[in-house]
Parts: C-alpha cells; structure tokens; sequence
C-alpha cells in the first residue's frame, strides 16, 4: 500500500482545494409574473411551469 513519506503542508492541501468554492444561486425570470425564481421549478408567486398552471397561486393572509 503506498503511504507518503513526508506529510503535506497546509499551503499544498489548501491549493489543492482552491476549486472547492461554492457558487452562486442562479436565478432566472419567470415568464409570466417576472420574478425571479429558481430554473426547472415551478414558480412560487404565480404557480406556472413551462406556461402551464401547476398549482394556483398562494395568496397572501392579511394580518389584524
């Protein structure tokens, strides 16, 4: 079994992972209401996807 012979320093591991980032949220418009939303999912203010109606829209509850 291979087993190095000197240890690696943190800079050597830390270069190695320099690709390991996180990326950004990718947001898209929504065709109908022009919101932003998330690709291939359904959009949460007017309920279409692909311009079909999913689900129907949630409305907002007034508070009093």
């Amino acid at each position: 079994m291979a087993v190095p012979k000197r240890r690696h320093s943190h800079a050597r591991k830390n270069k190695r992972r320099a690709h390991y980032k996180m990326k950004p949220i990718n947001y898209v418009e929504c065709p109908k209401c022009h919101s932003p939303k998330l690709p291939h999912r359904v959009c949460p203010h007017c309920g279409n996807y692909k311009d079909t109606l999913v689900r129907p829209p949630k409305e907002k509850k007034e508070r009093g």
